[in-house]
């Protein structure tokens, strides 16, 4: 079995009552709304990254303001030749605010839109799992950086 580590760094911006997220492309096409962030590159920083991924898949200059936690998933699955990939994610997660740009959608990478969503509607839009233990993050605010995900309905 395969082990492979990916190392990310997302953004939480909430304003007005909208949190803006983008719209990702799986591989099969579907599409689901997540974070605006991404991985990171061999020896950045994840401050670096989150202000670098937010710009490439929204168009918005961001500044990290606080530091919301860190959260590891686990899981396996199959890959090329029969091969079993047994993964391990570290997501990075900041609250930051936007201090220029205007919004765009991503081109030839990992999005195809981004937009502004009331903080109400969300738990109604088809969304990767990490959007609601972000925000969870962001309203809880846990001193040790750790959640326990809530489990959708």
């Amino acid at each position: 079995m395969q082990k492979e580590l990916r190392v990310a760094a997302y953004a939480v911006c909430v304003r007005e009552g909208q949190m803006l997220l983008a719209r990702w492309v799986a591989g099969d096409g579907s599409r689901h709304w997540t974070l605006p962030g991404g991985g990171m590159d061999h020896g950045e920083d994840p401050y670096d990254t989150v202000i670098r991924e937010v710009d490439e898949e929204t168009g918005y200059t961001v500044q990290p303001a606080a530091l919301l936690g860190v959260h590891s998933v686990l899981r396996r699955y199959p890959r090329r030749l029969g091969t079993v990939a047994d993964f391990h994610g570290l997501r990075i997660v900041y609250e930051a605010q936007i201090t220029g740009g205007s919004l765009r959608y991503e081109e030839d990478g990992s999005t195809d839109m981004a937009a502004w969503h009331g903080l109400d509607d969300v738990p109604r839009l088809q969304r990767v799992e990490l959007v609601d233990i972000a925000l969870q993050m962001w309203r809880e605010r846990p001193a040790d950086g750790h959640t326990v995900p809530e489990r959708r309905s």
